[in-house]
C-alpha cells in the first residue's frame, strides 16, 4: 500500500494542468479567465477514486477475481481545467505482465458490471481516444502498472464521468469493434 499512497500524494500535489483560458458560461457566453469545466468561481474540477477491490463495496468493486486477485487495488485522478483534462491511473496486485483496457464510464460502479453504463464521451457518439478517456496499461512482474491520458477539453459540472472501469482486454483501436475492451474486471467510483 505505501507505493499507492505515494502515487496519490504525488498526484494531489501536481496541481491543475496548464494555464487558464477563456471559456463559455452555461448560457454560452465567454467568461474572461474562466476555463471550461471550472465552476463560476474559477475552480478546476477534480475527481478521484481509490481502494482495494472487494465484492461488497461499490466504491472499489471487483467483478472478476481471477483477473483482479484478492488484494488488488487502484487509484485514479481526473483533473480538468485550462482547456485540458488529465487522467492518471495506478494499479497494484493485478495479474503480472498482462495488458488491460481501462476507460471512464458515465455512471458510478454498482454490484453488476453493467451498472457503470457506457464509456464517458466528451463528444457524444464519437468513439475514439480524443472524445473518450482510454487508459490501457500493461502490468509489470508484480502486477503493478500506470497509465495517463490528456484530452484537449474540460469537464463541466453538468456532465461528469461516474467511474473508471478496468476491462479484461486492451482497447480495440480500429475496425467495427473500435472502443471495445472485453469484460469488465473491476470498477472505481469517482467522487
Amino acid at each position: 500500500m505505501p507505493a499507492l499512497l505515494l502515487v496519490l500524494l504525488t498526484a494531489a500535489c501536481a496541481g491543475p494542468p496548464g494555464p487558464a483560458q477563456d471559456a463559455t458560461n452555461a448560457k454560452g457566453v465567454a467568461s474572461p479567465g474562466q476555463s471550461p469545466g471550472e465552476s463560476p468561481g474559477g475552480e478546476p474540477i477534480k475527481l478521484t477514486g481509490a481502494g482495494e477491490f472487494t465484492t461488497d463495496d461499490t466504491s472499489a468493486i471487483v467483478y472478476d477475481r481471477k483477473l483482479a486477485p484478492e488484494g488488488s487495488q487502484a487509484s485514479v485522478t481526473v483533473e480538468s481545467s485550462g482547456g485540458q483534462t488529465r487522467t492518471s491511473l495506478v494499479v497494484e496486485g493485478l495479474l503480472p505482465n498482462r495488458r488491460y483496457g481501462s476507460h471512464l464510464h458515465v455512471n458510478p460502479c454498482g454490484k453488476k458490471p453493467e451498472a457503470a453504463g457506457p464509456h464517458f464521451q466528451h463528444h457524444t457518439g464519437q468513439i475514439n481516444p480524443s472524445s473518450e478517456v482510454w487508459l490501457d496499461l500493461t502490468t509489470d512482474a508484480e502486477g503493478a502498472g500506470r497509465s495517463t491520458s490528456r484530452n484537449d477539453w474540460t469537464l463541466t459540472q453538468a456532465k461528469l464521468p461516474g467511474s473508471l472501469v478496468i476491462h479484461s482486454d486492451p482497447t480495440v483501436t480500429s475496425g467495427p469493434k473500435v472502443g471495445e475492451a472485453g469484460a469488465r474486471v473491476a470498477c472505481l467510483t469517482l467522487k
